[in-house]
C-alpha cells in the first residue's frame, strides 16, 4: 500500500477531534426485525430470472434428467473422430448451463432459511441427480484419453469448433496419470453423495440446529449472539469485559458440541486422504493443488514466508493493547476501533459509495456494477434461519446473486464492496467466455474482491475531511492485512498440519485439533496476544475447513496479487497505467481459459517468487511503523 503524507494526520493520535455525527433517519438503518417476511422486497432476492416458480423448476429438473440420460448414448464414440468429441462437449455445455439453474434455484432459497425442510429436500434431489450423472459419465475421461494426445491435438487444429475446448481437453491429458480406468472412475463416482455428507452435517449443526446464546450487557440490554450480532458487538462495544462475555458465550455454543465438530472434521480429512490415495497423489495437498496446476512450493513458500514475517503483526497487537488501555490483549479485542467510532454506514449510502469507488476501472465497469445493484440480485439483511456470512453465486446465463448480512458497520460496507468484486468477476467472465471456460478458479477468485475493497478504501480516504475517520480507515487497511493475509495463512497452516496427521495415521479428536490450533496461535502471535482457552476451538466455526478444504490460502495469495496489480494500475508510471488496467480487466474476462498462475503472470504477478508475498509483509510493517509514530511510541 502506498501511503502519502497527505493521508496521515498532522495532529498527535490521541488528540484527534471527534467527527460530526451525521443525521440518519431510522428508515435508512438495518431493519430491527429478523422476520424475513417483514423485510422490504427491495432488500431480498428475486428468483424469477432463474425460474418463475417451482413448477418451471420441476420442468427444468426433468429436462436436465432427460439430457443427462441421453448423454450416455455417446459412450464408445469418442475415438471415431473430432465430430464425436465436439458433440460430446457441446452436450456437456447444455447440461452444465441447465445444472446452474436447477441447482441455484433451491440452493439460494435454502440459504435464506436453512430451516426450510421442503426446499432442502428439493436441493437433495438435485444433488442426487448430479451424483447419478457423475456415475453415468464415469466412462468419459478414460475413453477420451484412449485417443493419443498427438491425435487429439491434430483433431483440435483441424476442427475450428473444437478450439474453445482446447484448454479443458489438453488439461485432461496433463492429469492423465491420476485418471483411473472406467471401472475405477465409476467406483469413485458412487461416493459422490457420501462425500458431501460432512459438509451437509456441518451445515445442519452450525446453522440449522445451533442455538445461539443471549447475553445481558451492563446497561440491561439483552443481545442474541447470532453471527452478525456477535461480530457487531465485538466491533462496537468499548468495554473489554462485555466483549469477553460475548466471546465466552458464543464460543461456548461450539464448545458444547466440540466432539461432534471433531468427528465431522475427521470425516473431511479422511475423505481427502482417501481421494488422494485413490488417484495416486503423495498427499492431500498435492491433489488439492494439481487440479489447477499450482506448484506445492507456492503453498509452502506462502506459509513459510508469512510465519517468518509475523513481527509487524505482533507489533500491531501490542500497539492496539496500549492504545485501548488494556492490561492484556485478547483476540476478541481485535475488531474494536482504536479511537472512538460513532459512524454508521447504512446500506443505501453504501450502494452509492461502492458504485462511485469503482470509477477508476472505467465507465463500462461502473455501469455494469450499477446494473447488478438493481433487480433483486442482492439479499441484504440478516433474518432468522439465514445463512451467515456473505458470498456471490453465479448462475450462468442469468448472472450473479449476492448474499449479505449487512449490519450498518464499516466492516459490512467493505464486505459489500468485496462481494461486488466477485459479482463483477463473474459477470465479465460469463460475458466474455463460452460456457466451458467461464468458471474462473478459486486461485484468482479473491483478486477482484480485494481490488474492490482497496478502491473503496482510497475513495473514502480521498473524501473525508475528518482526521479521525482517516485514521479509522487506515486501521481498516491494516486490519485487512491481518484478516485476509495473516489469519488466512494461519488457517492454511492448520489445514495442512491437520491433513498431515491423517496421512500419518494419527488420531483426530477435539483435543488434538485444539492443541494444534492453540500451538499455531502461539507461533504466529507470540506473547502479543493472551490466548483464551476457548480460542483453541476456533477450528469448529470456520466453514471453509468443512466446505472447501485448502481454499483459505488463496485469500492470501490473491491479496498479494491484488496489491501488486493495484500498484501497477494506479501507482506505477503514468504512461503504463492504462495498459495495467486493461491487463487486469482482461484477467477478469479470461474466466478459466488458462491455468491461474499463467493468467496472473499475464496480468503482471508471479506468485512463485517469495518477494510477491514478502511485499505484503513490508507493507504491513510500514503501516504499523507509521501508526506507532502517530501514537508517540
Amino acid at each position: 500500500m502506498r501511503i502519502t503524507a497527505a493521508v496521515f494526520m498532522a495532529l498527535p493520535l490521541f488528540s484527534l477531534p471527534m467527527s460530526a455525527t451525521p443525521v440518519i433517519s431510522p428508515a435508512e438503518l438495518k431493519p430491527a426485525t429478523r422476520d424475513r417476511a417483514a423485510i422490504a422486497p427491495e432488500f431480498k432476492w428475486n428468483f424469477a430470472a432463474i425460474y418463475p416458480s417451482w413448477n418451471e423448476w420441476e420442468a427444468g429438473l426433468g429436462e436436465l434428467t432427460r439430457q443427462m440420460d441421453a448423454f450416455a448414448e455417446q459412450k464408445g464414440t469418442l475415438a471415431s473422430g473430432p465430430e464425436a468429441v465436439l458433440k460430446a462437449y457441446r452436450a456437456f455445455d447444455q447440461i452444465g448451463v441447465l445444472q446452474y439453474r436447477v441447482f441455484r434455484y433451491p440452493q439460494l432459497q435454502r440459504d435464506t432459511d436453512t430451516r426450510d425442510q421442503e426446499t432442502g429436500a428439493r436441493l437433495q434431489r438435485v444433488q442426487a441427480a448430479f451424483a447419478r450423472f457423475g456415475t453415468a459419465t464415469a466412462w468419459f475421461t478414460p475413453e477420451l484419453l484412449t485417443v493419443p494426445e498427438a491425435t487429439m491435438r491434430q483433431w483440435i487444429d483441424a476442427t475450428p469448433e473444437l478450439g474453445i475446448y482446447r484448454f479443458p481437453i489438453l488439461d485432461a491429458y496433463r492429469q492423465q496419470r491420476h485418471v483411473l480406468d472406467e471401472k475405477g472412475e465409476k467406483l469413485l463416482s458412487f461416493a459422490t453423495r457420501f462425500n458431501e455428507t460432512p459438509r451437509s452435517v456441518y451445515s445442519e449443526l452450525s446453522t440449522s440446529d445451533i442455538k445461539f446464546p443471549t447475553v445481558t450487557l451492563g446497561d440491561g440490554r439483552e443481545v442474541k449472539l447470532t453471527p452478525g450480532a456477535y461480530q457487531q458487538l465485538l466491533a462496537t462495544n468499548p468495554k473489554q469485559s462485555e466483549r469477553a462475555l460475548a466471546f465466552a458465550a458464543y464460543l461456548g455454543t461450539y464448545e458444547a458440541t466440540k466432539n461432534t465438530y471433531a468427528a465431522i472434521y475427521r470425516g473431511v480429512l479422511e475423505r481427502g486422504w482417501f481421494l488422494a490415495q485413490a488417484r495416486s497423489y503423495p498427499s492431500t495437498l498435492h491433489r488439492a493443488l494439481d487440479g489447477n496446476a499450482i506448484p506445492v512450493d507456492v503453498y509452502q513458500t506462502l506459509v513459510d514466508t508469512v510465519r517468518a514475517g509475523t513481527a509487524p503483526l505482533r507489533r500491531y497487537f501490542e500497539l492496539r493493547r496500549r492504545m485501548l488501555g488494556l492490561e492484556t490483549y485478547h483476540l476478541y479485542d481485535g475488531s474494536v476501533p482504536l479511537v472512538p467510532d460513532d459512524a454508521v454506514w447504512p446500506y443505501r449510502a453504501a450502494r452509492e459509495q461502492v458504485l462511485e469507488s469503482v470509477a477508476p476501472l472505467g465507465a463500462e465497469y461502473q455501469r455494469k456494477l450499477g446494473e447488478l445493484l438493481e433487480g433483486g440480485r442482492l439479499d441484504v439483511y440478516e433474518n432468522e434461519g439465514k445463512r451467515s456470512g456473505a458470498y456471490s453465486a453465479g448462475v450462468y446465463g442469468v448472472g450473479p446473486y449476492v448474499l449479505l448480512n449487512y449490519n450498518d458497520t464499516q466492516d459490512a460496507l467493505f464486505t459489500f464492496a468485496h462481494e461486488m468484486g466477485h459479482a463483477m468477476h463473474t459477470r465479465l467472465s460469463e460475458e466474455s467466455q463460452p460456457f466451458v471456460t467461464s468458471d474462473y478458479t478459486i486461485f484468482v477468485a479473491e483478486v477482484a474482491s480485494t481490488i474492490n475493497e482497496r478502491l473503496l478504501l482510497e475513495y473514502l480516504l480521498a473524501r473525508t475531511e475528518s482526521p479521525r475517520e482517516r485514521f479509522l480507515l487506515l486501521q481498516h487497511a491494516i486490519d485487512s492485512i491481518v484478516g485476509t493475509f495473516y489469519t488466512q495463512v494461519l488457517f492454511a497452516d492448520f489445514e495442512r498440519r491437520a491433513h498431515a496427521k491423517v496421512e500419518a495415521g494419527e488420531p483426530i479428536t477435539a483435543d488434538v485439533l485444539g492443541e494444534l490450533y492453540g500451538g499455531l496461535l502461539a507461533e504466529y502471535y507470540g506473547t502479543a496476544v493472551t490466548v483464551d482457552e476457548k480460542y483453541r476451538l476456533t477450528w469448529t466455526r470456520i466453514p471453509h475447513f468443512y466446505n472447501s478444504p485448502y481454499y483459505v490460502y488463496q485469500y492470501a495469495t490473491c491479496f498479494a496479487s491484488s496489491a501488486q496489480l493495484y500498484r501497477a494500475m494506479f501507482q506505477g508510471p503514468e504512461a503504463e497505467r492504462p495498459a495495467a488496467r486493461e491487463r487486469y480487466l482482461e484477467l477478469l474476462r479470461s474466466g478459466g481459459n488458462d491455468y491461474p498462475m499463467e493468467q496472473l503472470k499475464k496480468a503482471g504477478v508471479d506468485l512463485s517468487r517469495p518477494e510477491t508475498v514478502g511485499a505484503v509483509i513490508a507493507e504491513m510493517d510500514a503501516l504499523v511503523t507509521r501508526l506507532e509514530a502517530e501514537a508517540g511510541s
